[in-house]
């Protein structure tokens, strides 16, 4: 799986390295993502999301059914992952 934020649409980044010679050369920066498992209330499952601190953010400022129809609507959220207990 690709290192993208399901909420957030976060990806990497590609920028310059600050160094202190004359060769150019690029650095990655990587989102901060995490795994986090949510209990879906609305639907009654517990899902997976690979989400960055600030899909994490907008979670807890939205609510979790917001932010998920906000993602599919704008196209980050393609497949939830559900948990069978």
């Amino acid at each position: 799986m690709s290192k993208i934020c399901q909420i957030t649409g976060k990806k990497a980044m590609v920028g310059n390295n600050v160094s202190h010679s004359k060769r150019r050369t690029k650095r990655k920066f990587n989102v901060n993502l995490f795994t986090k498992k949510f209990f879906w209330v609305e639907e009654q499952v517990w899902i997976t999301l690979t989400i960055s601190a600030a899909g994490l953010r907008t979670i807890n400022k939205k609510g979790l059914d917001a932010a998920i129809k906000e993602a599919a609507q704008k196209g980050y959220l393609t497949e939830i992952k559900t948990l069978a207990y």
